[in-house]
């Protein structure tokens, strides 16, 4: 009969057949294989301004980590012990500043542990629907997309003949700052275009008082 003692009994030759080869090696290659696959849908995804390729392999290599601790964890129970506290001193600095960036590296994760505990089928069709379901939405382009309108113009009657007419030519305007200073206004709105049509821009900064008109991407982080 085993005790408890006996179970915490271990030595360092009697974990070498605690995981055979085989198990390792497809283990390891499905994990790169499901890792690069969500490299290429985060790449594919990507709507940030700075692309990082080291993010991309952060995820292959965080997809094939994550199976290799849970292999380990799930053929020793000592061995599980300590890796539970020894993670609970890691502490990651790194800010992430696209919130997209997080559901991927959960991806990554979800996928090593689901693959390391056996559930081959959950861990391959979960990672395409995932992957499916990232490249519809994220990559749908749609004229309701917000965007940001700079204005400069010389004044008062300017300004206001500017914004009847941006009015008239957009979906929905509304200011979000607007900063005065003698002989110039400037003007940051938020519009919905009609029908992803641009071409406004082009009339409105030619208007008379107009300095400038600029249109920018909008993307939910307006600081004003």
């Amino acid at each position: 009969m085993t005790t408890f003692q006996d179970i915490f009994k271990s030595s360092f030759l009697e974990n070498i057949a605690g995981v055979s080869l085989l198990d390792m090696f497809l283990a390891l290659t499905l994990a790169f294989g499901l890792g690069v696959f969500i490299f290429l849908v985060y790449k594919k995804t990507f709507t940030g301004v700075m692309y990082s390729s080291s993010f991309g392999v952060t995820l292959i290599a965080l997809t094939m980590i994550t199976t290799l601790v849970i292999l380990a964890v799930t053929s020793n129970v000592v061995l599980s012990l300590g890796m539970v506290g020894a993670l609970s001193i890691v502490r990651f600095r790194t800010a992430i500043k696209e919130p997209l960036d997080i559901a991927f590296l959960f991806w990554s994760i979800a996928a090593g542990i689901v693959l390391a505990a056996g559930l081959i089928p959950l861990a391959v069709f979960g990672s395409a629907a995932i992957g499916i379901i990232l490249l519809v939405f994220v990559n749908r382009k749609s004229s309701c997309d917000p965007y940001i309108v700079v204005l400069q113009c010389d004044g008062r009657e300017s300004e206001e003949a500017a914004f009847g007419f941006l009015e008239r030519q957009v979906r929905r305007c509304a200011v979000k700052s607007k900063t005065v200073q003698p002989g110039s206004v400037e003007l940051n709105m938020e519009v919905r275009l009609k029908d992803g049509r641009t071409d406004f821009v082009n009339a409105l900064a030619g208007m008379p008082g107009v300095r400038s008109a600029v249109l920018v991407s909008y993307n939910g982080d307006y600081m004003g």
